[in-house]
């Protein structure tokens, strides 16, 4: 069967009946390249809003690799269902073109600002399951901004062959020419330009106008013959109202933004600020209300009982030899506080990702008031990297101690710090006797603790697993530990205390006494860790995560 709309050979006359071969009021050659160029600037917005689909749902949801999934799958699978219906839209293409870069603008410049209005207004929390509003309004921008790139493509390829036609293969290799290398400009005008400056809602509408003017400047423009006047009318107003509600959205961001944060975090929020690592947010500290501190949208620090988690991970690690210790994420300077209770520290690096979160922990008053101004002691070093990055330069047996104060595994990218490699160059770095103490996640999530033990011991170092009671608590400690209870309420902290020979879990007695741990109460949360034991789990490498869910 013959497709009636199907490109004519080069140089067949037009079809008789075929709407639209009004003259262009451009010579041909300066018409296929606005076309090109329209291909361009629309794949480059297209890809945009994908990327910041993922970002947004990474930073919202949690676990990278699943919403980059989630958004890619089902926007490509979309696509596919976007060209199939554009076949009906062919003899209409310049309409049709029209109608759907308006209509993608819409949805693509307001899909940030939707999906944070989920989260933030109504918890995540659909029908008790927890991320499913923002889970199903992902799936739901993917597949409708998948339809529409979709369908670009037809109706594109009719607008080429109605300037001039030429052989099927070639007008083809020229559109996706155009297309990859705009999706190439997008891809890194996102992270590095748009993201930056602007953010992920005034990113987002800045693209919706960017594709609503380039849909509308290429129709009007180019193929304003084609169309009767009332169409053209039509379009006109239609692109207007979208560029209108994208500019009304644009300039209320910042009112919508600090109202959503309020949502979020509640009425005392004292510091806000994007940098460039995370999301970092101060609430309370003064009028007697206590601090906390969000990285990301998770609860790091509490300031009513952060003590409790504090201690367990770091007061253990200090009985013995502790006059050299490397701290990997405190950013805070919570651990850093508690590591020089103990006499006998010479030296204390700290390794923090973000130096905004360190300047906060030196100068806040009730951040640094909280960490009793560590930062400020001659024997601590703060250095600016990443975690992974130092370990490989630190010199073999530096250190007496090593404590990962870390994201749980499966947030961000911090999966590659609870991975073989990185326990194999930590355990380098551990001098005889040392020890190494690590944040492990819950441990009633049984696979991922138990994978991270599983994966300690893969670098030829024992271990001691054990557990804190976190029920009720409020404080730090990896993806469980969210705003509006995204992620299920924390129940225990997990920890695990490692070396060359098997340490001895116990506090150090010559240290000021801990006000939330015991021995008795240490061997009973070592107790109740081993009755959770899942046995024969595999080590988490980098080329092969098993943190996933």
């Amino acid at each position: 069967m013959i497709d009636p709309h199907a490109p004519a050979p080069p140089g067949a006359p037009p079809r008789r009946g075929e709407p639209g071969r009004a003259p262009l009021p451009v010579r041909p050659g300066t018409g296929r390249f606005l076309v090109l160029a329209g291909v361009f600037v629309c794949a480059a917005c297209g890809l945009v809003y994908e990327l910041e689909l993922v970002a947004l749902a990474s930073y919202l949801i949690g676990d990278s690799v699943t919403q980059a999934s989630v958004v890619l799958s089902v926007m490509v699978f979309a696509m596919g269902i976007g060209s199939l219906a554009a076949k009906r839209l062919r003899c209409r293409a310049a309409v049709g073109f029209g109608a759907v870069e308006a209509a993608l603008a819409l949805v693509g410049g307001l899909s940030a600002m939707a999906l944070y209005a989920v989260f933030a207004w109504s918890g995540g929390d659909w029908a008790g399951v927890p991320a499913a509003g923002p889970r199903c309004l992902l799936v739901a921008f993917s597949l409708a901004i998948g339809l529409l790139i979709g369908a670009e493509v037809p109706l594109l390829m009719e607008l080429i062959q109605r300037i001039r036609r030429q052989e099927a293969g070639g007008a083809v290799a020229d559109l996706f020419a155009a297309d990859y290398v705009g999706a190439l400009v997008g891809g890194l005008a996102f992270p590095f330009l748009l993201l930056p400056l602007l953010g992920q809602l005034e990113g987002a509408l800045l693209t919706g106008a960017v594709n609503a003017v380039a849909g509308a400047a290429l129709v009007l423009g180019l193929f304003r013959r084609d169309l009767p006047t009332r169409t053209r009318h039509v379009l006109l107003a239609v692109n207007v109202t979208v560029l209108g509600v994208l500019a009304l959205a644009a300039l209320l961001a910042g009112d919508f933004e600090r109202a959503a944060r309020h949502a979020v975090y509640g009425a005392g929020v004292r510091v806000a600020l994007h940098t460039g690592v995370q999301e970092v947010v101060l609430t309370g500290g003064e009028h007697g209300r206590p601090l906390g501190l969000f990285l990301d949208g998770r609860l790091r620090v509490s300031g009513s009982d952060e003590y409790r988690y504090h201690e367990a991970l770091v007061h253990p690690a200090m009985s013995g030899p502790h006059a050299r210790v490397l701290v990997l994420g405190d950013g805070d300077g919570l651990v850093a506080r508690e590591v020089l209770r103990h006499p006998g520290v010479r030296r204390l690096d700290v390794v923090a990702p973000d130096p905004e979160v360190v300047r906060l922990a030196r100068r806040d008053p009730a951040l640094s008031r909280l960490n009793a101004h560590a930062y400020e002691d001659p024997r601590v070093r703060v250095l600016t990297d990443d975690a992974f990055r130092r370990l490989r330069e630190v010199p073999a047996r530096s250190y007496d101690v090593v404590i990962a104060d870390l994201p749980a595994p499966g947030i961000g990218d911090s999966t590659k710090l609870y991975s073989q490699e990185f326990y194999g160059l930590a355990r380098r770095a551990l001098a005889e006797g040392g020890r190494l103490a690590v944040h492990a996640g819950q441990v009633t999530r049984r696979r991922v603790f138990w994978t991270v033990e599983a994966t300690i011991r893969s670098a030829r170092l024992r271990t001691v697993p054990y557990r804190v009671d976190g029920r009720g608590a409020c404080s730090a400690g990896g993806p469980e530990r969210t705003v509006r209870g995204i992620h299920p309420e924390v129940t225990d902290w997990g920890f695990v205390l490692a070396g060359r020979t098997r340490p001895a879990l116990r506090l150090d007695p010559a240290a000021p006494p801990p006000r939330s741990l015991t021995r008795e109460s240490l061997a009973a949360d070592r107790r109740a860790a081993a009755r959770t034991r899942l046995p024969g789990l595999p080590p988490s490498t980098l080329v092969h995560p098993r943190y996933a869910g």
